[in-house]
């Protein structure tokens, strides 16, 4: 036994939503199930739209249930985040405060360390590539300080950036060369 098509849909209309809509794979369907209000049948349907009798029949399941928008491609809902509310605010309360050497045995946290904290916390296991997603999401970013050598003298670079003295000037036969042109 089939599933019949609504009743308060005719083939005409569905062709003009199928005209107007900016959805290719909306009007693909629309155009299938306008064949099945003409009379046709649903392997012609699948003909049409290139799809087995299987695909036809969730067409109609979802077009019965929620009509022409029904038949929109939608974004699968994905995995649920492994990471609460509450846990991102712990979360966030440990990457501020910063490690506690004697206590986590870290000097700054990284990566596989706040993933071994979330783990030791609430026995959640996270990659490091999710953790950085979900830093990266709580608008924490990766700052690194910038190296410096160990011997490096405190006035160093200020006496390394100093100005040439004023005596010095361009040389005598360039000054000819300008003065020739």
């Amino acid at each position: 036994m089939t599933t019949p098509l609504r009743i308060d849909f005719d083939a005409s209309g569905l062709r003009v939503l199928a005209r107007n809509s900016k959805n290719a794979g909306q009007a693909r369907r629309l155009l299938a199930l306008a064949m099945i209000y003409e009379g046709g049948t649903r392997t012609e349907a699948a003909k049409t739209g290139g799809v087995t009798l299987q695909i036809v029949r969730d067409w109609v399941v979802k077009f019965n249930v929620r009509g022409p928008v029904g038949l929109i491609d939608s974004k699968g809902p994905g995995q649920p985040p492994l990471l609460n509310d509450a846990q991102r605010a712990a979360l966030a309360a440990v990457v501020e405060s910063g490690p506690t050497p004697a206590v986590h045995g870290v000097m700054r946290w990284r990566l596989v360390d706040l993933c071994r904290w979330v783990w030791q916390t609430f026995q959640i296991s996270i990659s490091p590539q999710t953790m950085s997603r979900e830093l990266r999401a709580m608008d924490y970013r990766k700052l690194s300080v910038r190296p410096r050598h160990h011997g490096q003298a405190e006035g160093a670079i200020a006496l390394f950036k100093r100005v040439s003295p004023a005596c010095w000037s361009r040389s005598r036969a360039i000054k000819a060369l300008t003065r020739a042109a």
